[in-house]
Protein backbone atom coordinates (compact mmCIF):
# COMPACT_ATOMS: atom_id res chain seq x y z
CA UNK A 1 0.00 0.00 0.00
CA UNK A 2 2.83 2.15 0.97
CA UNK A 3 4.36 1.76 -2.80
CA UNK A 4 1.06 2.36 -4.64
CA UNK A 5 0.67 5.85 -2.61
CA UNK A 6 4.62 6.51 -3.26
CA UNK A 7 3.90 6.23 -6.84
CA UNK A 8 0.82 8.30 -7.19
CA UNK A 9 2.97 11.18 -5.30
CA UNK A 10 5.68 10.76 -7.85
CA UNK A 11 3.06 11.18 -10.84
CA UNK A 12 1.38 14.16 -9.05
CA UNK A 13 4.83 15.41 -8.28
CA UNK A 14 6.63 15.08 -11.92
CA UNK A 15 3.01 16.64 -13.93
CA UNK A 16 3.29 20.13 -11.33
CA UNK A 17 6.95 19.94 -12.48
CA UNK A 18 5.58 19.87 -16.38
CA UNK A 19 3.11 22.58 -15.72
CA UNK A 20 5.53 24.99 -13.93
CA UNK A 21 8.07 24.39 -16.55
CA UNK A 22 5.49 25.56 -19.45
CA UNK A 23 4.46 28.31 -17.39
CA UNK A 24 7.92 30.02 -16.72
CA UNK A 25 8.96 29.52 -20.66
CA UNK A 26 5.21 31.39 -21.68
CA UNK A 27 6.42 34.15 -18.99
CA UNK A 28 9.85 34.46 -20.33
CA UNK A 29 8.36 35.20 -24.23
CA UNK A 30 6.27 37.81 -22.60
CA UNK A 31 8.82 39.70 -20.86
CA UNK A 32 11.13 39.68 -24.81
CA UNK A 33 7.55 41.22 -26.47
CA UNK A 34 7.45 43.97 -23.89
CA UNK A 35 10.88 44.75 -24.03
CA UNK A 36 10.51 44.79 -27.56
CA UNK A 37 7.68 47.13 -27.48
CA UNK A 38 9.48 49.64 -25.22
CA UNK A 39 11.96 49.97 -27.48
CA UNK A 40 9.83 50.66 -30.15
CA UNK A 41 8.27 53.48 -28.13
CA UNK A 42 11.22 55.05 -27.66
CA UNK A 43 12.59 55.73 -31.36
CA UNK A 44 8.61 57.04 -31.81
CA UNK A 45 8.86 59.67 -28.80
CA UNK A 46 12.07 60.57 -30.65
CA UNK A 47 10.80 60.83 -34.15
CA UNK A 48 8.04 63.36 -32.63
CA UNK A 49 10.44 66.02 -30.64
CA UNK A 50 12.03 66.11 -34.07
CA UNK A 51 9.08 66.52 -36.07
CA UNK A 52 7.73 69.13 -33.60
CA UNK A 53 10.96 70.89 -33.53
CA UNK A 54 10.96 71.13 -37.28
CA UNK A 55 7.44 72.38 -36.97
CA UNK A 56 8.20 75.67 -34.82
CA UNK A 57 11.33 76.27 -36.90
CA UNK A 58 8.87 76.07 -40.10
CA UNK A 59 6.12 78.09 -38.18
CA UNK A 60 9.01 80.76 -37.57
CA UNK A 61 10.15 81.14 -40.86
CA UNK A 62 6.81 81.53 -42.20
CA UNK A 63 6.31 84.41 -39.89
CA UNK A 64 10.07 86.22 -40.69
CA UNK A 65 9.06 85.79 -44.64
CA UNK A 66 5.54 87.16 -43.98
CA UNK A 67 7.02 90.29 -41.87
CA UNK A 68 9.25 90.59 -44.67
CA UNK A 69 6.94 91.06 -47.20
CA UNK A 70 4.81 93.99 -45.66
CA UNK A 71 5.57 97.43 -45.56
CA UNK A 72 7.68 98.09 -42.05
CA UNK A 73 8.00 101.96 -42.14
CA UNK A 74 6.89 104.03 -39.35
CA UNK A 75 6.95 107.71 -38.45
CA UNK A 76 7.06 109.17 -34.82
CA UNK A 77 6.11 112.31 -34.00
CA UNK A 78 7.52 114.41 -31.21
CA UNK A 79 10.45 113.94 -28.67
CA UNK A 80 10.55 110.43 -27.67
CA UNK A 81 12.22 109.68 -24.19
CA UNK A 82 11.47 105.66 -24.60
CA UNK A 83 10.86 103.00 -27.20
CA UNK A 84 10.60 99.25 -26.39
CA UNK A 85 12.94 97.01 -27.47
CA UNK A 86 12.66 96.12 -30.97
CA UNK A 87 14.87 94.99 -33.81
CA UNK A 88 15.13 98.67 -35.98
CA UNK A 89 16.52 98.04 -39.61
CA UNK A 90 17.32 101.94 -40.37
CA UNK A 91 15.91 105.20 -38.38
CA UNK A 92 16.27 108.88 -39.56
CA UNK A 93 14.80 112.42 -39.14
CA UNK A 94 13.02 113.43 -41.43
CA UNK A 95 12.35 117.47 -42.60
CA UNK A 96 9.65 119.57 -40.45
CA UNK A 97 7.24 121.60 -41.84
CA UNK A 98 7.22 125.32 -42.71
CA UNK A 99 4.61 126.05 -40.81
CA UNK A 100 5.37 124.29 -37.33
CA UNK A 101 7.81 126.54 -34.48
CA UNK A 102 11.16 125.95 -34.07
CA UNK A 103 10.56 124.60 -30.80
CA UNK A 104 8.69 121.71 -32.40
CA UNK A 105 10.95 118.11 -33.22
CA UNK A 106 11.20 116.88 -36.48
CA UNK A 107 9.30 113.65 -37.02
CA UNK A 108 11.38 110.13 -37.23
CA UNK A 109 11.38 107.79 -39.58
CA UNK A 110 12.21 104.29 -39.39
CA UNK A 111 12.01 100.82 -40.56
CA UNK A 112 11.43 97.92 -38.39
CA UNK A 113 12.78 94.80 -38.87
CA UNK A 114 9.03 92.63 -38.07
CA UNK A 115 5.84 93.50 -38.70
CA UNK A 116 4.81 92.77 -35.57
CA UNK A 117 6.96 95.16 -33.93
CA UNK A 118 5.25 98.63 -36.38
CA UNK A 119 1.87 96.96 -34.43
CA UNK A 120 3.30 97.42 -30.82
CA UNK A 121 4.48 100.90 -31.70
CA UNK A 122 1.07 101.62 -32.78
CA UNK A 123 -0.29 100.56 -30.12
CA UNK A 124 2.00 101.13 -27.73
CA UNK A 125 2.61 104.88 -28.12
CA UNK A 126 5.92 106.57 -26.55
CA UNK A 127 5.22 108.43 -23.23
CA UNK A 128 5.44 112.51 -24.84
CA UNK A 129 7.96 115.11 -23.49
CA UNK A 130 5.46 117.73 -23.96
CA UNK A 131 2.45 117.23 -22.07
CA UNK A 132 0.84 114.81 -19.17
CA UNK A 133 -2.08 113.63 -19.22
CA UNK A 134 -4.99 115.80 -18.18
CA UNK A 135 -6.59 114.90 -14.57
CA UNK A 136 -10.03 114.73 -14.08
CA UNK A 137 -11.92 117.91 -14.23
CA UNK A 138 -9.88 118.99 -17.07
CA UNK A 139 -9.75 118.88 -20.75
CA UNK A 140 -6.67 118.93 -23.37
CA UNK A 141 -7.11 122.39 -25.39
CA UNK A 142 -4.14 121.54 -28.43
CA UNK A 143 -1.83 124.72 -29.11
CA UNK A 144 -2.11 126.70 -32.35
CA UNK A 145 1.54 125.97 -34.22
CA UNK A 146 2.31 123.06 -31.88
CA UNK A 147 1.96 119.45 -32.51
CA UNK A 148 -1.71 117.63 -31.60
CA UNK A 149 1.03 115.64 -28.59
CA UNK A 150 1.87 119.02 -27.08
CA UNK A 151 -1.87 120.95 -25.38
CA UNK A 152 -2.97 122.22 -22.58
CA UNK A 153 -5.17 121.17 -19.69
CA UNK A 154 -7.70 123.45 -18.47
CA UNK A 155 -9.95 123.77 -15.94
CA UNK A 156 -13.77 122.45 -16.95
CA UNK A 157 -16.31 125.78 -16.79
CA UNK A 158 -18.90 125.71 -13.92
CA UNK A 159 -21.28 123.00 -14.23
CA UNK A 160 -18.91 120.88 -16.36
CA UNK A 161 -17.23 117.71 -15.15
CA UNK A 162 -14.62 115.15 -16.69
CA UNK A 163 -14.79 112.02 -14.69
CA UNK A 164 -12.11 110.53 -16.77
CA UNK A 165 -8.47 111.84 -17.75
CA UNK A 166 -7.17 113.38 -20.97
CA UNK A 167 -10.51 114.13 -22.70
CA UNK A 168 -10.66 116.41 -24.87
CA UNK A 169 -14.18 117.43 -23.90
CA UNK A 170 -16.18 118.08 -20.74
CA UNK A 171 -19.94 117.03 -20.34
CA UNK A 172 -22.36 120.00 -19.02
CA UNK A 173 -24.48 118.34 -15.68
CA UNK A 174 -28.16 119.18 -16.29
CA UNK A 175 -30.14 121.48 -14.47
CA UNK A 176 -31.12 120.40 -11.74
CA UNK A 177 -27.44 118.74 -10.76
CA UNK A 178 -23.93 120.25 -9.97
CA UNK A 179 -20.31 119.05 -9.17
CA UNK A 180 -19.14 118.29 -6.10
CA UNK A 181 -15.84 117.54 -5.08
CA UNK A 182 -15.70 114.62 -6.41
CA UNK A 183 -16.15 115.58 -10.07
CA UNK A 184 -19.62 113.86 -9.83
CA UNK A 185 -23.13 115.24 -11.23
CA UNK A 186 -24.98 115.47 -8.10
CA UNK A 187 -28.49 116.85 -7.22
CA UNK A 188 -28.01 121.10 -6.98
CA UNK A 189 -29.81 121.71 -2.74
CA UNK A 190 -32.82 123.24 -2.71
CA UNK A 191 -32.93 126.38 -1.01
CA UNK A 192 -36.77 128.10 0.62
CA UNK A 193 -37.24 129.10 4.14
CA UNK A 194 -37.43 126.38 5.54
CA UNK A 195 -37.52 125.46 9.28
CA UNK A 196 -35.11 122.64 9.17
CA UNK A 197 -32.14 123.96 7.51
CA UNK A 198 -32.18 127.61 8.26
CA UNK A 199 -32.88 129.50 12.21
CA UNK A 200 -34.06 132.45 10.59
CA UNK A 201 -37.97 130.83 9.90
CA UNK A 202 -37.93 129.50 13.49
CA UNK A 203 -37.13 133.41 14.52
CA UNK A 204 -39.31 134.91 12.59
CA UNK A 205 -42.02 132.63 13.78
CA UNK A 206 -41.27 133.29 17.12
CA UNK A 207 -41.18 136.74 16.85
CA UNK A 208 -44.77 136.95 15.01
CA UNK A 209 -46.33 134.83 18.10
CA UNK A 210 -44.81 137.06 20.61
CA UNK A 211 -46.31 140.28 18.71
CA UNK A 212 -49.56 138.51 18.08
CA UNK A 213 -50.40 137.52 21.98
CA UNK A 214 -49.34 141.11 22.73
CA UNK A 215 -51.70 142.13 20.15
CA UNK A 216 -54.11 140.30 21.36
CA UNK A 217 -53.78 141.87 25.16
CA UNK A 218 -54.37 145.19 24.52
CA UNK A 219 -57.46 144.13 22.12
CA UNK A 220 -58.54 142.21 25.84
CA UNK A 221 -57.44 145.28 27.77
CA UNK A 222 -59.50 146.97 25.66
CA UNK A 223 -62.73 144.73 25.48
CA UNK A 224 -62.75 144.81 29.18
CA UNK A 225 -62.01 148.57 29.22
CA UNK A 226 -64.56 149.26 26.65
CA UNK A 227 -66.60 151.84 28.34
CA UNK A 228 -63.90 154.17 29.49
CA UNK A 229 -63.75 157.71 27.69
CA UNK A 230 -60.26 156.92 26.72
CA UNK A 231 -61.58 153.24 24.29
CA UNK A 232 -64.94 155.62 23.51
CA UNK A 233 -63.06 158.67 22.44
CA UNK A 234 -62.74 158.18 18.44
CA UNK A 235 -64.80 155.00 17.93
CA UNK A 236 -64.34 151.84 20.09
CA UNK A 237 -66.06 149.48 17.04
CA UNK A 238 -63.01 150.73 14.64
CA UNK A 239 -60.26 150.55 17.41
CA UNK A 240 -61.19 146.96 17.51
CA UNK A 241 -61.04 146.18 13.51
CA UNK A 242 -57.87 147.79 13.32
CA UNK A 243 -56.71 145.34 16.28
CA UNK A 244 -58.07 142.27 14.98
CA UNK A 245 -56.08 143.87 11.74
CA UNK A 246 -53.24 143.93 13.09
CA UNK A 247 -53.49 140.42 15.11
CA UNK A 248 -54.13 139.17 11.31
CA UNK A 249 -51.20 140.77 9.90
CA UNK A 250 -49.06 138.79 12.42
CA UNK A 251 -50.42 135.38 11.32
CA UNK A 252 -50.19 136.13 7.51
CA UNK A 253 -46.54 135.79 8.53
CA UNK A 254 -46.77 132.44 8.05
CA UNK A 255 -47.66 131.96 4.66
CA UNK A 256 -44.73 133.22 3.39
CA UNK A 257 -42.49 130.87 5.52
CA UNK A 258 -41.91 127.08 4.67
CA UNK A 259 -41.45 125.48 0.85
CA UNK A 260 -44.03 127.31 -1.43
CA UNK A 261 -47.31 125.93 -2.54
CA UNK A 262 -50.04 126.20 -4.51
CA UNK A 263 -52.23 127.38 -1.82
CA UNK A 264 -49.42 130.09 0.06
CA UNK A 265 -48.67 131.81 -2.91
CA UNK A 266 -52.05 132.19 -4.43
CA UNK A 267 -53.37 133.79 -1.04
CA UNK A 268 -49.99 134.96 0.88
CA UNK A 269 -49.96 138.53 -1.40
CA UNK A 270 -53.60 138.96 -1.46
CA UNK A 271 -54.01 137.83 2.31
CA UNK A 272 -51.61 140.99 3.49
CA UNK A 273 -52.31 143.43 0.80
CA UNK A 274 -56.67 142.97 2.10
CA UNK A 275 -55.59 142.88 5.72
CA UNK A 276 -53.46 146.23 5.62
CA UNK A 277 -55.82 147.81 3.61
CA UNK A 278 -58.64 146.82 5.94
CA UNK A 279 -56.50 148.31 9.06
CA UNK A 280 -55.30 151.56 7.25
CA UNK A 281 -59.12 151.90 5.83
CA UNK A 282 -59.84 152.19 9.26
CA UNK A 283 -57.39 154.80 10.78
CA UNK A 284 -58.79 156.86 7.79
CA UNK A 285 -62.14 156.74 9.23
CA UNK A 286 -60.75 156.89 12.70
CA UNK A 287 -58.82 160.54 11.49
CA UNK A 288 -61.56 161.72 9.26
CA UNK A 289 -64.26 161.64 12.22
CA UNK A 290 -61.69 163.38 14.42
CA UNK A 291 -61.67 166.24 12.12
CA UNK A 292 -64.97 166.05 11.64
CA UNK A 293 -66.08 166.03 15.43
CA UNK A 294 -64.47 168.70 16.31
CA UNK A 295 -65.09 171.03 12.67
CA UNK A 296 -68.66 170.59 13.32
CA UNK A 297 -68.35 172.24 17.03
CA UNK A 298 -68.42 175.69 15.00
CA UNK A 299 -71.53 177.39 14.48
CA UNK A 300 -73.28 176.72 11.04
CA UNK A 301 -70.39 174.15 10.33
CA UNK A 302 -71.01 172.28 7.19
CA UNK A 303 -69.80 168.77 9.15
CA UNK A 304 -72.30 169.06 11.65
CA UNK A 305 -75.18 167.20 8.85
CA UNK A 306 -72.89 164.55 8.34
CA UNK A 307 -71.94 163.65 12.09
CA UNK A 308 -75.48 161.38 12.22
CA UNK A 309 -74.23 159.07 9.28
CA UNK A 310 -72.17 156.16 9.97
CA UNK A 311 -69.18 157.34 7.82
CA UNK A 312 -66.63 155.33 9.42
CA UNK A 313 -68.55 151.97 8.93
CA UNK A 314 -68.79 152.94 4.68
CA UNK A 315 -65.32 154.06 4.16
CA UNK A 316 -64.00 150.55 5.78
CA UNK A 317 -66.30 148.81 4.02
CA UNK A 318 -65.62 150.80 0.54
CA UNK A 319 -61.79 150.87 0.56
CA UNK A 320 -61.01 147.16 1.66
CA UNK A 321 -63.91 146.25 -0.97
CA UNK A 322 -61.70 148.26 -3.89
CA UNK A 323 -58.42 146.10 -2.76
CA UNK A 324 -60.51 142.66 -2.52
CA UNK A 325 -61.79 143.20 -5.88
CA UNK A 326 -57.92 143.66 -6.83
CA UNK A 327 -57.38 140.69 -5.29
CA UNK A 328 -59.55 139.17 -7.27
CA UNK A 329 -59.13 140.34 -10.40
CA UNK A 330 -55.14 139.33 -9.90
CA UNK A 331 -55.74 135.46 -9.06
CA UNK A 332 -58.67 135.17 -11.87
CA UNK A 333 -56.46 136.17 -14.57
CA UNK A 334 -52.85 135.95 -13.51
CA UNK A 335 -52.81 133.77 -10.36
CA UNK A 336 -49.38 133.32 -8.30
CA UNK A 337 -48.36 130.02 -8.46
CA UNK A 338 -44.52 128.11 -7.14
CA UNK A 339 -41.74 127.60 -9.00
CA UNK A 340 -38.10 126.36 -9.24
CA UNK A 341 -35.73 128.93 -10.33
CA UNK A 342 -32.14 127.77 -11.81
CA UNK A 343 -31.12 130.58 -13.66
CA UNK A 344 -30.45 132.79 -10.11
CA UNK A 345 -27.68 130.98 -8.99
CA UNK A 346 -25.47 128.05 -11.12
CA UNK A 347 -24.81 125.85 -7.48
CA UNK A 348 -28.46 125.75 -6.49
CA UNK A 349 -32.24 125.78 -6.95
CA UNK A 350 -34.59 128.65 -5.61
CA UNK A 351 -37.84 127.48 -4.53
CA UNK A 352 -40.17 130.73 -4.81
CA UNK A 353 -43.48 132.11 -5.66
CA UNK A 354 -44.18 133.39 -9.08
CA UNK A 355 -46.28 136.62 -8.89
CA UNK A 356 -48.11 135.84 -11.89
CA UNK A 357 -48.21 139.68 -12.74
CA UNK A 358 -46.26 142.06 -11.29
CA UNK A 359 -48.26 144.87 -12.38
CA UNK A 360 -51.45 143.31 -10.11
CA UNK A 361 -49.11 143.44 -7.03
CA UNK A 362 -47.56 146.69 -7.70
CA UNK A 363 -51.31 147.89 -7.94
CA UNK A 364 -52.13 145.97 -4.83
CA UNK A 365 -48.77 148.09 -2.84
CA UNK A 366 -50.12 150.98 -4.67
CA UNK A 367 -53.63 151.39 -3.84
CA UNK A 368 -52.46 150.06 -0.08
CA UNK A 369 -49.95 152.95 -0.22
CA UNK A 370 -52.79 155.57 -1.62
CA UNK A 371 -54.64 154.91 1.78
CA UNK A 372 -51.51 155.41 3.89
CA UNK A 373 -50.71 158.54 2.27
CA UNK A 374 -54.24 160.07 2.65
CA UNK A 375 -54.36 158.70 6.52
CA UNK A 376 -51.22 160.57 6.83
CA UNK A 377 -52.43 163.80 5.22
CA UNK A 378 -55.72 163.97 7.19
CA UNK A 379 -53.68 163.13 10.28
CA UNK A 380 -51.65 165.83 10.00
CA UNK A 381 -54.03 168.18 9.22
CA UNK A 382 -55.69 167.09 12.34
CA UNK A 383 -53.06 167.48 14.31
CA UNK A 384 -53.49 170.38 16.64
CA UNK A 385 -56.92 169.33 17.51
CA UNK A 386 -57.41 168.79 21.95
CA UNK A 387 -55.11 165.62 23.09
CA UNK A 388 -57.54 164.21 24.56
CA UNK A 389 -60.04 163.37 22.39
CA UNK A 390 -57.47 163.45 20.10
CA UNK A 391 -55.57 160.86 18.32
CA UNK A 392 -54.10 162.60 15.26
CA UNK A 393 -51.23 163.39 16.53
CA UNK A 394 -50.77 159.43 17.26
CA UNK A 395 -51.64 157.85 13.70
CA UNK A 396 -49.97 160.66 12.22
CA UNK A 397 -46.47 159.03 14.07
CA UNK A 398 -48.06 155.28 12.56
CA UNK A 399 -48.64 156.44 9.32
CA UNK A 400 -45.30 157.71 8.96
CA UNK A 401 -43.67 154.83 10.45
CA UNK A 402 -45.87 152.97 8.07
CA UNK A 403 -45.19 155.03 5.03
CA UNK A 404 -41.10 154.91 5.48
CA UNK A 405 -41.32 151.09 6.24
CA UNK A 406 -42.68 150.33 2.80
CA UNK A 407 -41.03 153.14 0.66
CA UNK A 408 -37.97 151.45 1.85
CA UNK A 409 -39.05 148.39 1.09
CA UNK A 410 -39.72 149.11 -2.78
CA UNK A 411 -35.57 148.97 -3.67
CA UNK A 412 -34.55 146.33 -0.63
CA UNK A 413 -37.34 143.96 -2.47
CA UNK A 414 -36.09 144.95 -6.13
CA UNK A 415 -32.54 144.77 -4.85
CA UNK A 416 -32.43 141.20 -2.72
CA UNK A 417 -32.71 137.80 -4.52
CA UNK A 418 -33.96 134.01 -3.67
CA UNK A 419 -35.19 134.15 -0.15
CA UNK A 420 -33.85 137.22 0.74
CA UNK A 421 -37.12 138.69 -1.26
CA UNK A 422 -39.49 136.95 1.23
CA UNK A 423 -37.39 138.11 4.31
CA UNK A 424 -37.64 141.70 3.36
CA UNK A 425 -41.21 141.38 3.20
CA UNK A 426 -41.81 140.05 6.13
CA UNK A 427 -39.95 142.88 8.01
CA UNK A 428 -41.57 145.39 6.40
CA UNK A 429 -45.19 143.21 7.53
CA UNK A 430 -44.05 142.83 10.92
CA UNK A 431 -42.16 146.53 11.43
CA UNK A 432 -45.44 148.29 9.66
CA UNK A 433 -48.06 146.46 12.25
CA UNK A 434 -45.74 147.00 15.14
CA UNK A 435 -45.16 151.03 14.13
CA UNK A 436 -49.41 151.08 14.15
CA UNK A 437 -49.72 149.22 17.76
CA UNK A 438 -46.81 151.28 19.45
CA UNK A 439 -47.94 154.81 18.31
CA UNK A 440 -51.69 154.33 18.47
CA UNK A 441 -52.59 152.19 21.39
CA UNK A 442 -49.58 151.75 23.67
CA UNK A 443 -50.22 155.30 24.99
CA UNK A 444 -53.80 154.53 25.66
CA UNK A 445 -53.55 150.88 27.63
CA UNK A 446 -50.71 153.50 29.24
CA UNK A 447 -53.45 155.64 30.32
CA UNK A 448 -56.09 152.87 30.79
CA UNK A 449 -53.33 150.69 33.27
CA UNK A 450 -50.83 152.93 34.84
CA UNK A 451 -52.76 155.87 34.27
CA UNK A 452 -56.18 155.07 35.42
CA UNK A 453 -56.38 159.26 36.84
CA UNK A 454 -56.79 160.41 33.99
CA UNK A 455 -58.99 157.77 32.07
CA UNK A 456 -62.18 159.75 33.12
CA UNK A 457 -64.51 162.34 31.15
CA UNK A 458 -63.58 165.41 33.61
CA UNK A 459 -60.25 164.92 32.83
CA UNK A 460 -60.52 164.85 29.43
CA UNK A 461 -63.48 168.18 29.55
CA UNK A 462 -61.15 169.69 31.62
CA UNK A 463 -58.29 169.13 29.26
CA UNK A 464 -60.48 170.22 26.32
CA UNK A 465 -61.22 173.49 27.50
CA UNK A 466 -58.01 174.69 28.34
Amino acid sequence: MLLSLQSSLLTDLSSINSKFSTNIYNLGDKFTYIENKMEDSTITVDAYEDVKDKHHWIKSKLVDLEDRSRCNNAKLRGSLTTLPEIAIDRIHRIAKPPHLAASVPRDVLMRVHFYHTKEKLLTEIPVSMCSEDCPLGSRRVMRRGIHRCCFECIQCPEGEISNETDKGSCQRCSEEEWPNDNNQCVPKPVEFLSYGNDPTPLTVSVISVLLFVKTSAIFCVFIVFRETPVVRANNKNLSFILLVSIMLSFLCVFLFLGRPGPISCMFRQTSFGIIFSVAVSSILAKTIMVYMAFKATKPGSFWRKYIGIKIPNCLVLLCSFIQVLISVIWLLTACPYPETNTDLYADKIIIQCNEGSMLAFSILLGYMGLLAAVSFFVAFLARNLPDNYNEAKYITFSMLVFCSVWIAFIPAYMSVTGKNTVLVEIFAIIASSLGIVGCIFIPKCYIILVRPDLNSKGKIVKKTKT
